[in-house]
């Protein structure tokens, strides 16, 4: 078994010994995938619980206009749209694709229901994880919904604030993946972001942004 098991949150405060135990009586399968392979597609049932317990995945989907738009890049140990292994339109909401060399194990839906009736542990973080993952597609979809680059840049910078407690912030990400996220394209985002802040909205230096107007940035995501 996969010394990065232990390691997702699934199996958080589970000794290795009775993490073994636990999988010494259920089947599961291990697959690989190459660099851009897909995992999985939009729309198709989600049959059995997957985890990415090696390498790098994202989640893309098509926005309203019809682009494709990165949802997220997810790293290692963790699982992958376990939100939607239940109920009655349980279909990936993304298509998953491989960054990298990643490995992903499979476990079929009904073994997986029989490991959260035999450990009271797994099944809370279970619930956990998959409340964590609707409230983060909920942020994100809403995210989607602003129409003008302008409010989805506001939003990226006002919820950086906002965890941060100041009005001085680097941006964790470059100018490219940023415009990946939002579904436009690099030269729009950077002239957006240029004239906000020649608008007074904003201070960008390179990835250093200084908030100069918080009341007037927030009004761009009305």
């Amino acid at each position: 078994m996969n010394n990065n098991l232990s390691n997702c949150s699934l199996f958080k405060g589970l000794k290795s010994s009775n993490l073994n135990e636990l999988f010494s009586e259920i089947p599961y399968q291990e697959k690989k995938y190459k660099k851009d392979e897909i995992i999985a597609y939009a729309e198709t049932e989600v049959k059995n619980l997957l985890i990415l317990i090696d390498g790098s995945v994202r989640g893309e989907m098509m926005d309203f206009s019809g682009k494709t738009v990165k949802i997220e890049d997810i790293e290692s140990p963790n699982l992958l749209a376990p939100a939607f292994l239940f109920g009655s339109n349980n279909k990936f909401p993304v298509t998953i694709i491989s960054n990298n060399q990643s490995i992903v194990m499979n476990i079929q839906k009904n073994d997986f229901l029989k490991i959260l009736q035999r450990n009271e542990l797994v099944l809370n973080n279970y619930l956990n994880n998959i409340s964590s993952r609707a409230q983060f597609l909920s942020n994100k979809l809403r995210f989607l919904t602003f129409q003008t680059i302008k409010g989805k840049i506001a939003h990226y910078i006002l919820q950086i604030a906002n965890k941060s407690g100041m009005n001085e912030i680097n941006l964790p990400k470059s100018q490219n993946q940023l415009a990946e996220i939002f579904g436009v394209t690099r030269p729009s985002l950077g002239r957006a972001i240029r004239e906000m802040d020649k608008e007074g909205f904003i201070k960008a230096n390179g990835k250093n942004i200084v908030i100069l107007d918080k009341v007037r940035l927030g009004g761009l995501l009305k």
